[in-house]
């Protein structure tokens, strides 16, 4: 059978108050608001015959579980080296984070605003 590869993936949620200085839309986004944000981590790889999984799960749930404690209930502004609180820099800040793992793509979204971004990596052997 010809090379196989999987992606694996694992979403997590967290709640956080942010601003944004923005051209239009500015009084809904320059003062203080919550949202409820939603994130989805990928990783893509051949299943390693010794465990058969591409990736741990376990262990995929536990480095996120520190990432989202680093957002969960907090004021992004404030939040080091997340930098200005947006949905592309929430996903470039969950990307480093994980860097380990490898990720091949990162998406964030908030599901009341119907907004999303999705950072991809060249994930071809």
């Amino acid at each position: 059978m010809a090379n196989q590869y999987l992606t694996l993936s694992q979403r997590f949620s967290f709640d956080a108050a942010h601003s944004l200085a923005r051209e239009i839309e500015t009084e809904s986004s320059q003062g203080l608001h919550g949202q409820t944000y939603h994130a989805e981590v990928s990783v893509h790889g051949p299943i390693d015959p010794r465990t058969g999984m591409v990736a741990d799960v376990a262990l995929l749930r536990a480095q996120i579980e520190v990432v989202r404690k680093q957002l969960d209930d907090r004021l992004l502004d404030e939040v080091a080296g997340l930098g200005i609180p947006t949905l592309e820099n929430l996903c470039l800040f969950i990307a480093q984070a994980l860097s380990s793992l490898r990720p091949s793509q990162i998406r964030v979204w908030r599901e009341a605003a119907g907004d999303e971004c999705c950072l991809r990596f060249d994930t071809r052997p």
